[in-house]
């Protein structure tokens, strides 16, 4: 089977989400067919990012996003009742070339990531899939009241864009997908509307157990550090939850590892609160630590790096905001605090009960093996596509 593969990011390297989701579905989908990728890059492509993407693809063909075009592209978006999120990646020229390649290739399927390439895909008469992957205007909602008050406006009108068009976009593919159950329910659809929920996997053959390396840092939390969810987090933990850490232990260790750390979390940087911008090997700060929490207050979707830490065998603590996509048993696979004094109180337990931290590690381990797999979630992936097409 062919599948066109449009996406709003050059897949590679892995420092998003749904740049992780991207390549490895494109990883497996190229194991048992063609996989055709259109992507819209705002950066240039390095030689060695692209050489990765040959691997997996059949063709591939970047288009860039230069500052012009997004300044043009969001102006425009004043005079449509389009999403901003959709003004930014859409111009008519990227239309044509993805048209281009449905001459070129024919593919059975067209396999669109996120609703920013839906008006790319909607009207192309071939069976279509769109990955929603979150839910954007419940993030967006979740963000608003994070936000200055002069752009608190621009962020409720595009809350009520995005939760018109999450609507009615659905209704022009042949089948839609959803990363979570939460994310799912946040979408308005019709009663008769039907979404299935495929999650991420993880790569178990780089993230697994290594219980032989020294153990440097009490916690760790990973992410892309200029993501506005994951900066929050790192505020929060620092400001409210690590005074009540150095109560009872006044040197404890964190690290906090990610691409594109934002200035306000550089200046947090020190000997003991280590901010180490893209790391080359994520694993390894995984392994050099003892504990994972990812105290995050808004945001969508399955968070990646808890998956990662599991499959590490990290025992994890989070909010029941990431939880309600992640699905984890509170208490038993994951901890769950819902404010400071509960963090502080889970970092104390795990880090004096050894045998407490080894059995939700455990049981984490556990939970992300069996329900976490690439293999397994495009296999449901390509019984949507044999659907559709037939």
């Amino acid at each position: 089977m062919k599948i066109l593969y449009l996406t709003s990011r050059f897949p590679y390297p892995l420092e998003k989400g749904d740049k992780l989701r991207a390549y490895n579905q494109i990883k497996e989908l190229s194991k048992n067919h063609q996989v055709i990728l259109y992507a819209i890059s705002e950066n240039k492509i390095l030689d060695k990012w692209e050489d990765e993407i040959k691997k997996v693809t059949y063709y591939h063909q970047t288009s860039l996003l230069t500052p012009l075009q997004k300044y043009f592209h969001l102006a425009i978006g004043i005079f449509n009742k389009l999403p901003y999120q959709i003004n930014y990646f859409f111009n008519k020229t990227r239309k044509r070339n993805i048209e281009k390649l449905l001459v070129r290739f024919n593919p059975d399927v067209v396999f669109c990531q996120l609703i920013r390439m839906s008006e790319f895909a909607r009207h192309l008469e071939k069976p279509k899939v769109l990955d929603y992957m979150d839910a954007f205007s419940k993030g967006v909602q979740r963000r608003m009241n994070e936000e200055p008050f002069y752009i608190r406006k621009i962020y409720e009108l595009e809350y009520k864009r995005l939760l018109r068009y999450e609507a009615y976009i659905h209704k022009d593919f042949d089948a839609s997908i959803i990363i979570s159950t939460a994310d799912k329910e946040a979408i308005p659809l019709q009663p008769n509307e039907e979404m299935s929920i495929i999650r991420n996997g993880v790569n178990f053959d780089y993230f697994k157990p290594q219980p032989l390396v020294k153990k440097e840092f009490d916690l760790v939390f990973t992410g892309n550090m200029s993501y506005p969810p994951n900066v929050s987090a790192v505020l929060f933990l620092y400001h409210d939850i690590l005074p009540l850490l150095k109560t009872k232990y006044p040197e404890i260790k964190i690290l906090i590892a990610g691409a594109n750390p934002v200035a306000k979390l550089r200046e947090l940087h020190s000997e003991n609160f280590v901010i180490t911008g893209w790391v080359e090997e994520i694993n390894e700060y995984y392994a050099k630590s003892k504990i994972f929490i990812a105290p995050m207050l808004i945001g969508t979707g399955l968070q990646n790096k808890l998956l990662e830490a599991m499959a590490m065998q990290l025992p994890c603590i989070t909010s029941p905001l990431v939880n309600n996509s992640l699905g984890a048993k509170a208490n038993t696979e994951i901890l769950i605090a819902e404010n400071a004094n509960a963090y502080a109180a889970y970092v104390f337990r795990l880090l004096e009960d050894e045998s407490f931290a080894k059995a939700i590690s455990m049981a984490g381990y556990e939970f992300v093996t069996t329900n976490f797999s690439w293999s397994n979630t495009i296999e449901e992936l390509n019984d949507i596509f044999l659907k559709i097409t037939r």
